[in-house]
Order: C-alpha cells, then sequence, then structure tokens
C-alpha cells in the first residue's frame, strides 16, 4: 500500500507525534510510506528528526503554512496536487486544520489511470487483471477500451477543534464553513475523542457515521520503563527542583489557549496548602514574553521555573519529577501529556474540554475541572498534593486506561484495518 500522510508543520506537538509515529509503523510494516509537510519554524521545537528516522519519503512544501493566506494557501493546493500525481497513492491522510482543508481538496480531485486494456477485452477481464483494492474503480470509458480509473482514498484525522470559545464568532463561522467543505471531499473522518465527533456533528459539519474514533496513541511501554528507571530526586535534579519540593508542571507550549495564567492565578491558593510547593513550566513558543511577564507580576514569581524544551528521551524523567501535571487548557484534541504522565506514576488535573474527558475520568483517573475556574483547579491540586492515597489510586487506574485504550500498537493497527476496509468498500 502507498500511503501519503500530509500534516501542516512538523512542531513538537500532539497531532505530529501521532502522525511521524503513524508513518514509522506504516513503514516498518512494509508500506511505501510519505510525509508531506510545511516549513517548520518557531521556538515549539521540531520533530524532523524523527521524522527523518521513520522511514518515510519526506516532502516538504514551502506554501503550506499555517497562516490564513489566500493566494499562498492556492499555491500550496498546486503542489499537493503535483505531489499526489507523482507518488500515485492509494491513501491520502491529512492532518491537522489547514493541511486537511487543503490536501483534502487537492487529493479528491485526482483521478488518473492505472492502464489501458486494448479494444475487445472484456469487462471480467479487465477485473481479473485488476488488484484486488483497485476493484472497485475500474469503469469503461467509451470505444477505447477499458481505463482503471484511479482516485486515492482520502481520509482525514481530526486531532482537535479549529472553532472554540476562544475564537471570535466570525472566525469560528469560517472554520465550520471550511471543515464543511472539507469534509465533503473525504471519504472518511477520523476522531481521536468521541467529543470531535459530537462536535462535527452539532455543527452539521459531517455525520456521525462518517467518523472512526482511533484515539492517538502511545509508546506507554517506554515511558513506564523509563520512569522506573530513574529516581524521584535525580528526575527533580535534572528539572533544578529542591528533592523535597512538591512539584505541580505544565508540559506544553506556550500557548494563550494552555491555561498558563490561570495556573499563576491558581498559584496562591495551592501554596495556601502547599507552602513549599513550586511551578514548573516546560515547554516553549511566541507566547513565552507574555507568560514570563505575568509570572514576574505575580506575588510568587519565585516560585515558577521555565525549564523550555525538554528531550523527547528526558521526557519519562521530567514527568517523574512532577508530583501533579496539570493541563488547564481552553481548548484540546485529547493530551499526549496527561496519558505520558499517567504511565509515568504522575497524578493528572485537567479542564473538561476537548477529548481530555476520555483520559481525564474526574476521581477515577485525575481530577477534571470546569474551563477558565481557577478556584476549583487550585483545589483539585491541592488536593492532589496532599491526598496521596488517593492521587495514586486514580494513577494507577490511569496508566491501565492507557494500555488498554491509548497504545501505539492498538492506534496503528486500527489505521491500517480502516484504510484497508475503505479500499475494499464499493463505495470507493
Amino acid at each position: 500500500m502507498r500511503i501519503l500522510h500530509v500534516i501542516t508543520r512538523l512542531i513538537l506537538g500532539g497531532a505530529q507525534q501521532n502522525t511521524v509515529m503513524s508513518c514509522a509503523a506504516q513503514a516498518k510494516a512494509g508500506h511505501d510510506v510519505h510525509l508531506a509537510f510545511g516549513p517548520i519554524h518557531g521556538p515549539e521545537g521540531s520533530l524532523l528528526d524523527e521524522a527523518k528516522q521513520s522511514g518515510a519519503t519526506l516532502h516538504e512544501l514551502p506554501t503550506l503554512v499555517r497562516e490564513l493566506a489566500p493566494l499562498t494557501d492556492y499555491r500550496a493546493y498546486r503542489a499537493l496536487r503535483k505531489l499526489i500525481r507523482e507518488i500515485k497513492p492509494d491513501v491520502v491522510h491529512t492532518h491537522s486544520s489547514k493541511a486537511g482543508i487543503v490536501g483534502r481538496a487537492a487529493a479528491y480531485s485526482q483521478r488518473w489511470l492505472r492502464d489501458r486494456m486494448s479494444d475487445g477485452k472484456s469487462f471480467d477481464d479487465a477485473l481479473r487483471k485488476t488488484p484486488d483494492h483497485l476493484k472497485r474503480r475500474v469503469a469503461i470509458k467509451g470505444d477505447m477500451g477499458i481505463d482503471q480509473v484511479f482516485r486515492p482514498v482520502v481520509v482525514h484525522t481530526v486531532h482537535g477543534l479549529p472553532f472554540h470559545d476562544g475564537n471570535s464568532r466570525l472566525k469560528n463561522r469560517l472554520y465550520i464553513a471550511l471543515e464543511t467543505f472539507a469534509a465533503h471531499r473525504c471519504d472518511h473522518l477520523i476522531a481521536i475523542a468521541p467529543q470531535m465527533v459530537e462536535a462535527f456533528a452539532l455543527h452539521d459539519i459531517a455525520k456521525s457515521s462518517d467518523f472512526t474514533v482511533i484515539p492517538s496513541g502511545i509508546d506507554h511501554r517506554y515511558f513506564i520503563d523509563q520512569a522506573n528507571a530513574t529516581t524521584v530526586p535525580n528526575a527533580k535534579a535534572m528539572l533544578g527542583l529542591p528533592t523535597n519540593a512538591p512539584t505541580v508542571g505544565l508540559i506544553a507550549r506556550l500557548d494563550p489557549y494552555k491555561g498558563h495564567r490561570d495556573l499563576i492565578a491558581a498559584a496562591p491558593a495551592i501554596l495556601d496548602r502547599v507552602p513549599n510547593a513550586r511551578f514548573v513550566f516546560l515547554g516553549d513558543g511566541y507566547n513565552r514574553p507574555a507568560i514570563e511577564q505575568a509570572v514576574a507580576d505575580s506575588s510568587h514569581a519565585d516560585r515558577f521555573i521555565f525549564k523550555g524544551l525538554v528531550p523527547w528521551r528526558d521526557m519519562p524523567a521530567a514527568y517523574k519529577a512532577c508530583d501533579v501535571v496539570t493541563l488547564p487548557s481552553q481548548q484540546e484534541g485529547q493530551s499526549r501529556v496527561l496519558a505520558e504522565a499517567l504511565c509515568c506514576g504522575c497524578p493528572i488535573v485537567a479542564t473538561d474540554v476537548g477529548g481530555i474527558p476520555s483520559i481525564c475520568i474526574d476521581r477515577q483517573t485525575g481530577r477534571l475541572v470546569p474551563v477558565d475556574d481557577v478556584p476549583a483547579l487550585a483545589a483539585a491540586i491541592a488536593d492532589q498534593l496532599t491526598d496521596r492515597d488517593a492521587a495514586r489510586r486514580m494513577t494507577a487506574a490511569g496508566a491501565e486506561l492507557i494500555a488498554e485504550k491509548f497504545s501505539a500498537e492498538k492506534m496503528n493497527r486500527d489505521l491500517l484495518a480502516l484504510y484497508d476496509r475503505l479500499l475494499d468498500s464499493p463505495a470507493n
């Protein structure tokens, strides 16, 4: 099978990790895998090295940019059409909003001839000589004989919602219109969490039956083994933390929607109950100056540490150093961070948004709080820091959930099964 994945930027993020992991697994399984992506720039970090090691053939498209730019976007559409005609993939799988819209439009418009049968050949003869997964795409073309007409199966994964309460009404209406347009140029949709399906159905973008839910998988055994291989004192020393300091970690891009300001606002109430607590921000991003200023303006600036980007190989130790990992996002897809934290034995607190409740089930695998509710966030974090028995029970249950439903093996197995089903479908 020849598979082309398309994503906007290979920055350090959940959708990008999901995509690179899928490329690696599919290439390892013997498929011919290609990955197209736009320019990688900015402070968020890059997955280019991991992509190079995945076994996929890489294609960087300079015009595939994140910003809305109609002329550049049209050039990206043309570049993707050209690439698809050259590669002739069986499956085009798009990821992220911009690549999903441009990529689906480009892929769905592509049809080409695999070969032409001479006059006198019967339709049954053509079918017998056609590979099984292409049999549903054979057509008779006039008096010139029989053509094998081929269009790739087009699949898109919804990793997160581009429309949300943090946007203006006009911006949300634009995103909903674009997603509706793209949904009609797609054979099937994948959601990493049921909440994505519900949101698309609510806004009449696509029907629930158009979706398959395939959670974003992680290499859970790696995180468990690596976390067990380090000690808490060594892990805290790596982050420059005192051994006896209860630590709250927020591991995410420094982005306005990730909730850094809410944690800064919650700090005084947390410190009232846990006076020696520390707060560490891991990650980088364009919003770093604003977040640093918010910390400087707070009454507890000395309790916050900015660690910037941490290499992926050091992430299990980073989780081990944290007594609680929190993600008070205003928007989120599923959150690989929360899943990884649970595998490393770290309790979690997060907001009830997007696909987070699939992993953070309140008082079962973690603590779930309303979006923008700073008092609830502070109370839940303080509870996890002080009631360690309850925190350990929830974390152990969460690690079992990840192993059962969010493993990389399950994700990759489900993706390939879906591709096969779509290629064999009479509708395609």
